[in-house]
């Protein structure tokens, strides 16, 4: 009787890695069905989870091809969070920095004036959501984060590109960083990093084919709220949208209309790279939209 209960105890032990991976492969296909922009659902099915190598919680959807490349540039890599949560300091600081300035006897702009311009604000988000990005683990962040993200990172490059084409001083050459530090940071920095963020570190979420028009439609809000401003104080953010300047409206409506334009080509431009980048972690059959939000959310 005690050799009989011996051999049920081992043909026990030598099912229940067997069953421990039926368990796993259960569990997968579970989250995979009920993805949602549930924070419990998805902290759930990341945490059940896990990588064997660095303990780094699996993406969801979950990366099907190239995995060592994506695995050493996974969002939660800790230089990877650690790069995120300095430039998002640096970015910050040049904004403190620019503020203190603009209280300074002299200065082109007052603290409110500052504060609607383009450049700042865009900076000013795109500051704390590196920030949170480095701070929170990526399955702990809801799943349209990667899609405010590409929009950030359009809003960083067009930044960097209009100050260059439209902004600057004629005499300062485009590839320059020697310029006063806030500005060599919101310029130049910033869209540096959002740029390489976007199309090196690890992302699984395809982004729908409306991603770039509806990436618009904070640009095109801030158009109107600048001409609105304007024909209120006097005062316009930038030159080029400026009516009574030489040319008036129909020199603003040309300008603006090729930024409009040079946005979308951008937008366009960032959109494919993000799923071109997607497509490397998951491959062509990877899901194509924002997963829908669970009538529980």
């Amino acid at each position: 009787m005690g050799l009989a209960e011996a051999q049920n105890q081992r043909l026990t032990n030598n099912r229940l890695p067997n069953r421990l991976s039926l368990a796993r492969q259960a569990v997968t296909a579970y989250c995979q069905r009920t993805l949602s922009f549930s924070h419990i659902r998805h902290d759930a099915c990341s945490m059940s989870l896990t990588e064997k190598d660095g303990r780094l919680p699996v993406l969801v959807p979950p990366v099907r091809q190239n995995f060592a490349f994506n695995r050493a540039l996974h969002p939660d890599r800790p230089w990877i969070r650690a790069i995120r949560i300095l430039v998002g300091f640096i970015v910050l600081a040049a904004i403190v920095q620019k503020t203190f300035d603009a209280t300074l006897p002299g200065n082109d702009v007052d603290v409110p004036q500052l504060y609607s311009e383009f450049t700042v604000q865009g900076n000013l988000v795109f500051g704390v959501v590196l920030i949170i990005s480095g701070a929170r683990r990526r399955t702990r962040l809801p799943l349209w984060w990667d899609q405010m993200f590409g929009a950030l990172v359009l809003y960083l490059v067009m930044t960097g590109l209009i100050y260059i084409v439209l902004v600057a001083p004629p005499e300062e050459p485009w590839w320059t960083w020697d310029l006063y530090w806030p500005q060599m940071v919101h310029h130049r920095l910033a869209p540096l990093v959002a740029a390489l963020d976007w199309i090196l570190v690890t992302r699984t979420i395809r982004g729908p084919w409306w991603r770039p028009l509806a990436w618009l439609g904070y640009p095109v809000a801030f158009l109107a709220f600048s001409w609105i401003r304007g024909g209120l104080d006097g005062w316009y953010v930038y030159d080029f949208l400026d009516p009574t300047l030489d040319g008036g409206w129909l020199g603003v409506l040309g300008a603006t209309g090729q930024v409009l334009i040079a946005f979308l080509v951008v937008s366009l431009l960032v959109h494919t790279a993000g799923n071109a980048r997607v497509a490397l972690a998951t491959g062509k059959t990877a899901r194509t939209e924002i997963p829908r939000a669970s009538p529980s959310s």
